[in-house]
């Protein structure tokens, strides 16, 4: 039979571990990520399927899965610990005694437009806090929960209790081409839009950028004749082309010094946020790091898009004709 253990027994270095294993959807990742051992997660399930009289996760394929009530266990006891990590966090924060190392997953947008200025804040006030920063793509989400980032930047728009957002900055898309290009000389209406040859940037995965979408919503479509996976690309590729790219506005001025940029129109505003998990929620080094991340992203120009949805519909019309 069994061994019967009091769940008043419990302590929060087992709820922490089974919040882990949760998130991570595996014994091994969650050993790992807390530096001990599986047989010592093992224990710990043991202990807790005991207390709760719940097998707690099944297998699944590539992992495994909670059950609903594991789920509920750790949505309620998770609230808790969360409480007491805040506890236990120092009042105060020094950056420069701080040491560690932070995950950042995010993308080429991110990595030109916001990480410049913070690294180099990091490396002015934190010198010894080490930044790890990784590629995001469309893994971005599942990057935090297996606990291989801790911070997750860009386009994401996440919806789950365990996870904490705030939001960063706007932005919306506008059209780079060769100065050279025939349209570099005037406002692009719909259907010069539509008929020009295309480089789209795929983003090398499943996502769909804003404005293909609202082209989708109105039955368009673009003239593609080149796909490419990554923003970087455009620099080599535009030049001395009759080809028309849609990119974010912010990050046009720093493809080449060749092209010019164009409103576009299709703007699309879109949002750029970054999550976390309850994971490192309440570390004062992470939470530090958020904050400054906030703060410089606030101070970055911006100027919001010009077309107007009177344009749009009168473009489209033309477009459809």
């Amino acid at each position: 039979m069994a061994k019967e253990w009091d769940p008043f027994a419990i302590d929060f270095a087992a709820i922490r571990i089974l919040r882990l294993v949760s998130e991570l959807g595996s014994f091994s990742k969650a050993a790992e990520a807390l530096g001990t051992n599986q047989s010592t997660i093992s224990y710990t399930m043991d202990r807790l399927r005991a207390a709760f009289h719940d097998k707690l996760f099944v297998r699944q394929r590539g992992g495994i899965a909670p059950t609903p009530r594991c789920a509920e266990i750790v949505a309620c006891a998770g609230r808790l610990l969360e409480a007491f990590e805040g506890l236990v966090q120092p009042v105060d924060f020094d950056p420069a005694s701080a040491s560690g190392r932070v995950t950042i997953a995010c993308n080429y947008y991110e990595r030109s437009i916001i990480l410049p200025r913070a690294i180099a804040e990091v490396r002015r006030r934190a010198p010894r806090l080490v930044l790890d920063i990784r590629t995001a793509g469309a893994e971005g989400v599942a990057h935090l929960k297996r606990g291989e980032a801790d911070l997750l930047v860009g386009p994401y728009d996440v919806r789950e209790e365990s996870f904490y957002h705030r939001h960063l900055l706007d932005d919306h898309y506008v059209c780079v081409m060769h100065k050279s290009h025939l349209l570099a000389g005037r406002r692009l209406r719909v259907d010069d839009y539509v008929k020009a040859s295309h480089a789209v940037v795929t983003y090398g995965g499943t996502w769909r950028s804003g404005y293909l979408r609202g082209l989708d919503e109105r039955g368009l479509s673009l003239n593609q004749v080149v796909a490419i996976p990554s923003i970087s690309d455009l620099a080599h590729i535009l030049p001395g082309t009759d080809l028309v790219s849609t990119v974010p506005s912010r990050i046009a001025p720093n493809i080449a010094k060749s092209l010019v940029a164009r409103a576009c129109p299709f703007p699309e505003p879109f949002q750029i946020g970054m999550t976390w998990t309850s994971r490192t929620h309440h570390s004062a080094a992470h939470r530090w790091l958020r904050q400054l991340m906030g703060r410089l992203a606030g101070t970055l120009p911006y100027k919001a898009a010009l077309a107007t949805a009177q344009d749009r519909r009168r473009g489209s019309a033309k477009a459809r004709a």
